[in-house]
């Protein structure tokens, strides 16, 4: 599509991102449009790739502007990698196409659009005091393994430390700006493995049945009940999400029976608390446990960023955001550990669907947003 001058500054930037595929784990062409993006706004850009195959090799970019004005430092997170398109669009996927008043493409909410937004309103306000930086990665639909975490390691390295960070995820629901999120829950994932001994069925005690064992484990956790809620977080919960033998013989009894578990849970738990919790059911049955942590909760409690970042918002659209911590995890929950992390950005309807879209005047009102919150808290 054309992007001459006529053509509003977030949708030309977003629908150069949207061309370059980037499938996650993403390197190559998307990080070095980016790169041309923000060299000619002041930015110092660092790009390096992390990780071996299955879950890299993974790109990350790391772009600081510091005016050398006194001011605090404020960053914008996002991540260039998408999920994976499929099939039967109505329009090549990473050919962005605008039709009426939306931009299609994947990634055009989920996030290119959100990160197209921010170099827009970046370069419609030159000169603003303080330290701008960009943390972008091509791993957060991924293991995300070799994404943020790498990029926060190279940042303690160079002595690269924000005040705040606004996380460009969609996080609006019906219409832009009116969802903001402030925390996220916490989620790890568990495998039990209960091993027996196999036999025949008409000689039970010839054998060792492990999926009595399993049973009982898997009933001890589903009767948990991990809290009520909290004011700003959901109950957390225990979800069974596979119970495997895999035993094809009638008169067989199985030598292994195995489940895997996903817990969601709020700031009043810890993962590493909740997998000692567990692994004690299992082990008491002689079962083994192994588990993986992929995030803890975090909560920016209300206060000054997400009254600034509201205000905003009320500013541009005439709508006040409810302040949320539901969905699932975003990398907000490692930045979270470096300053106070607030999410905000287009309508998350289309995410991950096929036929992706946003809307040409959420681009524009974005831009305006994210524009109101530099100014905010640059130069303010």
């Amino acid at each position: 599509m054309s992007t001459t001058s006529t053509v509003p500054a977030a949708l030309a930037l977003a629908s150069r991102l949207i061309a370059c595929p980037s499938v996650t784990p993403a390197t190559g062409a998307v990080f070095t449009a980016m790169e041309e993006m923000l060299t000619p706004l002041g930015f110092t850009v660092e790009r390096f790739v992390c990780g071996e195959a299955p879950d890299g090799p993974v790109e990350n970019l790391l772009a600081v502007r510091d005016s050398g004005a006194p001011g605090p430092h404020f960053a914008f997170a996002g991540h260039l990698d998408v999920v994976p398109p499929g099939n039967n669009w109505t329009s090549d996927p990473f050919t962005p196409e605008l039709r009426g008043d939306l931009l299609y493409g994947r990634g055009a909410v989920d996030m290119k659009g959100s990160i197209a937004c921010f170099v827009a309103a970046l370069a419609a306000a030159p000169g603003l005091p303080g330290t701008v930086s960009l943390i972008i990665t091509g791993d957060e639909e991924g293991p995300a393994v070799h994404g943020t975490v790498a990029l926060m390691e190279r940042m303690a390295e160079r002595g690269v430390k924000p005040d705040l960070c606004l996380v460009g995820e969609p996080t609006s629901v019906n219409r832009l700006g009116d969802m903001v999120k402030i925390g996220r829950r916490g989620s790890v994932n568990m495998w039990i493995t209960v091993n027996g001994m196999q036999g025949h069925v008409a000689y039970p005690h010839l054998a060792d049945n492990p999926i009595p064992r399993l049973l009982r484990i898997l009933t001890a956790i589903e009767a948990i009940e991990l809290d009520a809620g909290t004011d700003w977080f959901q109950p957390s919960n225990i979800e069974i999400t596979d119970i495997t033998v895999g035993n094809p013989a009638t008169n067989v009894i199985p030598a292994q029976a195995t489940a895997r578990l996903s817990i969601r849970f709020n700031d009043q738990h810890s993962g590493a608390g909740l997998v000692e919790r567990i692994r004690a059911l299992v082990e008491a049955e002689g079962g083994v446990l192994e588990a993986k942590i992929s995030g803890e909760a975090f909560l920016t409690a209300p206060g000054t960023f997400s009254t600034l970042i509201s205000n905003a918002i009320q500013t541009v659209t005439g709508i006040a955001p409810e302040l949320s911590t539901t969905g699932g995890t975003s990398d907000a929950r490692f930045l979270s550990k470096l300053c106070p992390v607030v999410e905000f950005g287009l309508t998350n309807a289309t995410m991950h669907k096929l036929d992706e879209a946003v809307a040409v005047q959420d681009l524009e009102q974005l831009t305006a947003i994210y524009g109101d919150i530099l100014e905010r808290v640059l130069a303010n």
